[in-house]
């Protein structure tokens, strides 16, 4: 296959073998590949060495990025009464019990859940909807919550929750291509430290098997392990 100027640099910048960097150099490599025209993501690959199968391995959590995600959220809140214009004031984009209704008639047009606990009874109806898609709202993720102004502005200010596939992988972002090396670094610390702490008891051997660094567009770049210490 004939390669593109583009993919002829980036083989320049990653070479023909598949070698382990420090997390720096690789944001360092992503940042030097040939530019798109939108403002990628870094996206983070991890595979865990746990079982998921087994329910006392489930690996699941929430951090708070110090620099945000980058990400524009789109929030829905679940709510009723006064908690309509609580989250409206804080800034969802579409809060109501009327939403149950369009959800169920397949709109989804947004990115991220929250709901009051007095919605959950109806929510509940909607976790065949909501569930494979990472949105169903949890009272261990903060989105089911009576103060709905705090989980709204806390996921508006780069506030996500990560969970182990069926495959054990963790995939989820730590920023955009543009932020300053040093934040997309301490983003990054962040959530590999919430990762860590989320480690089950019951897990045994080695925990992060393998992670990788990608751009939106770009190539994935394995991280030497052994540069976080963590086992």
């Amino acid at each position: 296959m004939k390669k593109t100027k583009r993919s002829k640099k980036i083989l320049e910048l990653t070479g023909e073998e598949e070698k382990v960097y420090n997390v720096k150099d690789a944001i360092d490599i992503l940042k030097k590949c040939p530019k798109v025209k939108f403002d990628e993501t870094i996206e983070v690959s991890i595979k865990l060495g746990v079982d998921p199968k087994k329910s006392d391995q489930q690996v699941r959590g929430i951090v708070n990025l110090p620099h945000g995600s980058g990400k524009t959220e789109k929030i829905l809140v679940f709510a009723k009464g006064d908690k309509v214009k609580e989250a409206i004031d804080a800034g969802a984009d579409f809060a109501g019990e009327e939403y149950i209704e369009k959800v169920k008639n397949g709109w989804l047009e947004f990115t991220a859940v929250i709901a009051a606990p007095d919605m959950m009874r109806e929510v509940g109806k909607l976790g065949k909807i909501l569930g494979p898609r990472s949105l169903m709202p949890t009272p261990k993720s903060g989105t089911v919550t009576n103060d709905i102004a705090k989980a709204v502005k806390e996921i508006k200010a780069g506030k996500l929750a990560f969970k182990v596939d069926k495959n054990a992988n963790i995939n989820t972002i730590v920023g955009k291509l543009s932020f300053e090396i040093s934040k997309l670094l301490e983003n990054f610390e962040s959530l590999i430290s919430a990762i860590i702490k989320a480690k089950p008891i019951s897990s045994k051997g080695i925990y992060m098997k393998h992670l990788s660094l990608a751009s939106s567009m770009g190539p994935g770049i394995s991280i030497d392990l052994q540069t976080l210490n963590v086992t």
